[in-house]
């Protein structure tokens, strides 16, 4: 019954213009009840965008956390002493609750697309991905503060993709590997694809194992977002590759960062919510429930955890009954049309995935879309058709 409705409800939606493509999957008490495509086959990965944020670096954060290498506590300094955010004490954990100081954005792609210009070639080197890596990083970590650190919340994608390059350096291995490890050990099946290894690695979309891999995008660098016009001086403008990673910035990292990056399906991002829940069940695979219990509880008077987000209490994302139930629920929202949003009450994990970007940046139809697709999943499994 769930996957008749998904089907419904996905397929209303690329009639209604709010995405060219879709994917949903439930999780319901520890099984897949359902699972739907329009668009595009089950099977397809979709640019998870902003998802990386909790399936990616606080998954890597809890786990390292667990086996003592790091916590909330950690200061910067012991990455990037001298920095702004060390001279000012921010910790990774003010990091992870966007509550660093760190702007929201900054165009980092644009510096580096000017001084070189290789990276927009496919046969650029990996020798010159990985110092163009280290320049963003190092340009992330002089970013000037908005404000002192833990004086207020505000979402940073600045302050994800630091965290994510900290996590590695902790661990001592490359970030998607830092992933590789922690995925593998929570049973869920996401990936990075690093553009200088194209077609290396049978998970890759450039190596020709997905068709109709969807589409965020056409031209790269992307265009602006709205808000973010005239942030960057006039770059030229060049069609842009299949299977490569949608955010300009995990672009330039060579597809890998702690903010954008990952690939996946409905049914594997649901599986990571699954997954959560049973960690703060005791299952263990990752850290004690304890730890994750303060990941996915919001920091008081700012609805985000370290790395999670938690329902809004008006005009939600997640509807209006996901999450109202104690104690609670928790997710993430990815620009490029993704999301995810478990309750715990009701031991459901949903995951909804879209290239709404394919019909313009300013597409912001899913904002009406996602809620009611919340709404209607749930009242569904409350009435007993799951």
């Amino acid at each position: 019954m769930v996957k008749g409705l998904l089907q419904q409800l996905l397929e209303a939606g690329v009639g209604g213009g709010a995405f060219p493509a879709a994917q949903a999957s439930v999780f319901h008490r520890g099984a897949e009840v359902g699972c739907a495509s329009a668009g595009v086959s089950d099977s397809t990965p979709f640019d998870l965008a902003s998802l990386t944020k909790v399936l990616c670096t606080a998954a890597a954060f809890v786990t390292l956390w667990a086996e003592g290498k790091v916590g909330p506590a950690t200061p910067v300094s012991r990455w990037i002493d001298g920095s702004p955010l060390a001279k000012n004490g921010a910790t990774l954990g003010d990091l992870l609750t966007h509550r660093s100081g760190l702007p929201a954005w900054v165009p980092f792609f644009a510096v580096v697309l000017h001084t070189v210009p290789e990276l927009r070639r496919p046969d650029c080197s990996p020798a010159t991905r990985l110092s163009v890596r280290s320049e963003v990083r190092d340009a992330a970590a002089r970013s000037a503060l908005d404000a002192p650190p833990g004086t207020r919340t505000l979402y940073s994608d600045v302050g994800f993709l630091l965290a994510g390059e900290m996590l590695a350096e902790a661990e001592g291995i490359p970030l998607d590997s830092v992933h590789a490890r922690v995925s593998e050990r929570l049973g869920v099946s996401t990936h990075f694809h690093r553009l200088s290894t194209r077609g290396q690695d049978d998970r890759d979309p450039c190596a020709g194992r997905w068709d109709g891999l969807p589409a965020t995008g056409v031209l790269r660098p992307r265009p602006p977002a709205p808000d973010q016009e005239n942030r960057w001086e006039s770059l030229a403008v060049e069609p842009s590759r299949p299977g490569e990673v949608d955010d300009d910035n995990a672009w330039v990292m060579d597809g890998v960062a702690g903010h954008a990056g990952l690939f996946g399906t409905a049914t594997e991002v649901a599986r990571f919510g699954q997954r959560v829940l049973e960690e703060l069940d005791g299952a263990g695979r990752l850290a004690p429930a304890a730890l994750w219990e303060r990941a996915v509880t919001a920091f008081p008077g700012s609805g985000r955890g370290l790395g999670f987000d938690t329902p809004s209490t008006e005009a939600s994302s997640a509807g209006r009954f996901l999450g109202r139930t104690a104690p609670g629920g928790f997710g993430h929202l990815g620009y490029t049309g993704t999301s995810l949003w478990v309750d715990r009450a009701r031991q459901v994990s949903i995951a909804l995935l879209t290239n709404r970007t394919e019909l313009g940046r300013d597409n912001n139809r899913i904002k009406e879309f996602r809620p009611a697709f919340h709404d209607a999943v749930l009242q569904a499994l409350d009435s007993g058709l799951g």
